[in-house]
């Protein structure tokens, strides 16, 4: 393994750890609905600023601004259902049928949108997520309906996303500006519907917000750099790793049962996930 490939390793399992990371703050706070939200208000200063900053200095950045807007009105449905998936599932449960059942939606949904065509081994690689899907989701129904619909959204964003990056001159502007199109819309809704608790959620907990969106930012650039080092299937390998490190947290960090089953069943969904990128 080349020192440029094993940079990119380092990245994309860093990435990985701070999604699941993220994910994980905002499952242990006792209001996911304000911690989500203040984790994408912050998000939106720094990525906006940083945009700003590249206008100014630089030359502007060039990216596809209506999928960017349409990604970023997607993210509101995303965050809701994300939050109750928490409020009412497992970590360990909803995590990974988030996550993976968004990677075989997008797989799935890039057959109709994108014209792409499922090999045998993406076949298999549904199939076989399917099957850590049943796993995970014995004895725990009710926990998966949020999960699924999250991975829905999921699948429709991301699929909305890798039409945007291919139609923008500039990637990581395109990434950046996901940021401030999602803030709008999630702030909006949640100062709207409550206010109160968000400005007092803002003012006492910032700090643990601030590192929130530091962490969402982090993994989306650090994935970014990991692909221009390494193969994109790599990367994303690796990427989604976090699905196994979301069951082992909901187990040492949670004290969620039934670890055994629910860290096999994330495993079986990720070797389906290699197999949809390899």
């Amino acid at each position: 393994m080349t020192r440029t490939v094993l940079t990119a390793t380092f990245m994309a399992l860093a990435a990985a750890c701070l999604h699941a990371g993220w994910n994980l703050a905002v499952k242990r706070n006792t209001d996911s609905g304000l911690a989500l939200c203040g984790q994408f208000f912050i998000a939106m200063f720094i990525a906006g600023g940083a945009l700003i900053g590249w206008w100014l200095f630089f030359d502007g950045p060039s990216f596809a601004w209506q999928y960017t807007l349409l990604s970023g009105v997607t993210h509101l449905p995303y965050s809701m259902l994300l939050v109750r998936a928490y409020n009412t599932g497992d970590f360990s449960v909803s995590y990974p049928i988030a996550r993976g059942g968004g990677a075989v939606g997008a797989a799935l949904l890039g057959v109709v949108l994108l014209d792409a065509v499922l090999s045998p081994l993406t076949v298999a690689g549904i199939v076989t997520a399917a099957v850590g899907f049943f796993l995970l989701s014995r004895g725990s129904l009710r926990q998966m309906r949020f999960a699924l619909a999250t991975a829905v959204i999921i699948g429709i964003y991301t699929a909305i996303d890798a039409t945007g990056v291919r139609e923008s001159a500039d990637p990581t502007a395109y990434a950046l500006s996901i940021f401030v199109t999602t803030g709008i819309p999630v702030s909006a809704w949640t100062f709207t519907t409550r206010r109160k608790e968000a400005l007092v959620a803002l003012r006492t907990q910032w700090k643990q917000f601030g590192f929130a969106a530091i962490g969402t930012l982090g993994s989306y650039c650090l994935v970014l750099l990991a692909m221009r080092r390494a193969p994109v299937g790599y990367v994303a390998v690796l990427r989604e790793s976090s699905v196994l490190i979301a069951a082992f947290a909901g187990w040492k960090l949670l004290g969620e049962v039934d670890h055994r089953r629910r860290i096999g069943g994330a495993a079986v969904v990720l070797v389906g996930l290699v197999a949809l990128v390899a």
